[in-house]
């Protein structure tokens, strides 16, 4: 189902809890959510539509990819940019790293660990980001 996404950087600054099975239907609006704003968004955390859980969703090279529980473990190549984000007006400047690995679970809450670089890399950086109540 498509929610409503949420604005009020209170809300948004506090911390996820981490997902279980039981928040497998928030992937799904997760996903229906991040579909219906595609021309304008990249990614998504789970808060941004309201559910204060570890979960992201992210344009991966054309597909979307889930991420339940995310945490950057490796990350090398700092750099500089700015980004906008759906849930906040404007751009806002921010230091992101070029390569990152991040240990997740998939769907299925098997343990994943990835290595990602570049553009995918940025749009992960920040939605963890957003599962840590970090606001750029």
């Amino acid at each position: 189902m498509v929610k409503q996404i949420v604005h009020d950087p209170m809300f948004l600054a506090q911390k996820s809890e981490k997902a279980s099975k039981e928040d497998l239907n928030t992937v799904k609006d997760l996903l229906d959510t991040l579909e219906a704003n595609r021309l304008g968004c990249v990614g998504m955390a789970a808060n941004m539509i309201g559910v204060k859980k570890r979960i992201i969703a992210f344009d991966n090279g054309g597909k979307y990819s889930v991420m339940l529980n995310p945490e950057i473990i490796k990350k090398s190549g700092e750099y500089e940019t700015e980004e906008g984000c759906l849930s906040l007006s404007g751009m806002r400047k921010t230091k992101r790293f070029q390569f990152i690995t991040v240990r997740y679970q998939n769907e299925k809450f098997e343990t994943k660990t990835e290595g990602f670089f570049g553009w995918t890399a940025q749009i992960i950086q920040h939605e963890i980001d957003h599962c840590g109540g970090i606001l750029i």
